[in-house]
């Protein structure tokens, strides 16, 4: 590989890697709220029910930020929220199956159990969430080809 393509490599890697930082920090930030929420939420009305809750609002919030920052993007409003819209329902799973499981298997885990597999479950799905966001709602827009396209006149006059 010549020092040019190398060059060339590090700069397209380095915005998905910078993207990926920034993820991580505001989708950890919105996280532990959403962890500390959960325990508020879960004294007061079954697990279940306030992990929907907590899910959707956090999930909502996580989609402003990243748009805003993580993915730098003027893309905002309904459209965005109803693409990303797929990922509350599989966090939700994800991390209510990763609650049920540890209930099934230990009655009455204390707190900090109970956040430990409650922030690895969010994190799990949250590089899931990354890879959707970026590949289906914040995908870079295709690039414009220098070669002209093929338009029926062409392919007629061709012919």
């Amino acid at each position: 590989m010549t020092a040019h393509a190398h060059v060339r490599t590090k700069r397209t890697a380095h915005p998905l890697v910078a993207a990926f930082v920034r993820f991580v920090v505001c989708g950890g930030g919105v996280g532990l709220a959403a962890s500390g929420a959960l325990v508020l939420l879960g004294e007061r009305m079954p697990l279940v029910v306030a992990n929907a809750v907590v899910t959707v609002v956090s999930t909502v919030i996580a989609t402003e930020l990243h748009s805003r920052v993580s993915f730098r993007s003027d893309r905002g409003g309904w459209r965005v929220h109803l693409q990303s819209g797929f990922t509350v329902a599989v966090s939700y799973a994800f991390t209510t199956g990763a609650l049920l499981v540890l209930h099934a298997v230990q009655s009455a885990p204390s707190v900090l159990v109970e956040q430990t597999v409650y922030v690895s479950a969010s994190a799990v799905a949250g590089v899931g969430r990354f890879v959707w966001l970026r590949v289906v709602v914040y995908a870079p827009p295709p690039a414009q080809s220098d070669t002209p396209a093929l338009t029926r006149p062409a392919v007629v006059i061709a012919a």
